[in-house]
């Protein structure tokens, strides 16, 4: 896989106009481009569509699916009907998608959200172990492979531990990207830059405002590839 294929941008903007002009714009140094409920909201499934016509090679569809499985597994149908590549969801339950055929659809299972700490786990009622972000992202993790997900989501921070509980193949795509030019973490919380994501054992890394609101996006987009490829290739 290309360095340039590990990199998940995320269109998160409100029409599918500025999305087009993003994936036309960013398409030679992206692989895969994330189209989350912001945009999902907004335009509909048919945004999905139109990013793949303005030249998106492979869709993230970012709707963190919550409920009974019965609705989990045909929203999932829905969904790879639509074309998406990857499809995050929550996973509460062993063989939520157990025998469904999505076709080339692969599932992410949220762990913990980025934004969260341990204050805010242990606000939740998350107690002892589990309100330590990794503990908890750690048996998030093994519950999606049994639910049938290829792989999670999680924090580059936890993407070592994950890697190693989850063996080789399992997907690893890590949110709370922010490269060394800049940016501010805004509302993430636990954070890193491509390169550690990659040595961490990361397969994908997801950007979206670093690249977004840089001066020259494609220069920016371009940065993080080469960090994806420093992170790759390990110590020196």
């Amino acid at each position: 896989m290309d360095a340039r294929d590990r990199l998940i941008f995320a269109l998160d903007v409100d029409s599918a106009e500025e999305a087009e002009g993003l994936v036309r714009l960013l398409s030679p140094a992206v692989g895969v481009f994330k189209v989350g409920l912001e945009l999902f909201t907004a335009e509909g499934p048919t945004v999905l569509a139109a990013v793949r016509r303005a030249g998106a090679r492979a869709i993230f569809l970012d709707l963190k699916l919550h409920d009974i499985p019965a609705t989990m597994r045909a929203a999932a149908k829905a969904a790879s009907a639509h074309g998406a590549d990857l499809l995050t969801c929550h996973c509460d339950q062993t063989g939520i998608f157990e025998g469904l055929d999505l076709g080339r659809t692969r599932l992410l299972g949220v762990t913990v959200l980025t934004s969260l700490g341990p204050e805010d786990l242990a606000a939740m009622g998350y107690l002892g172990e589990l309100a330590d972000p990794r503990a908890l992202v750690l048996k998030r993790a093994r519950l999606a492979l049994a639910a049938g997900c290829a792989g999670v989501v999680c924090s580059g921070a936890e993407a070592a531990a994950v890697r190693a509980a989850l063996g080789p193949e399992a997907l690893v795509v890590c949110p709370g990207i922010r490269p060394d030019f800049g940016a501010s973490a805004d509302d993430q919380k636990r954070i890193v830059t491509p390169q550690m994501a990659m040595a961490a054992g990361a397969s994908h890394i997801v950007v979206g405002r670093p690249i977004r609101k840089a001066q020259d996006p494609v220069k920016a987009a371009a940065a993080v590839v080469e960090g994806i490829r420093v992170g790759l290739a390990g110590p020196a």
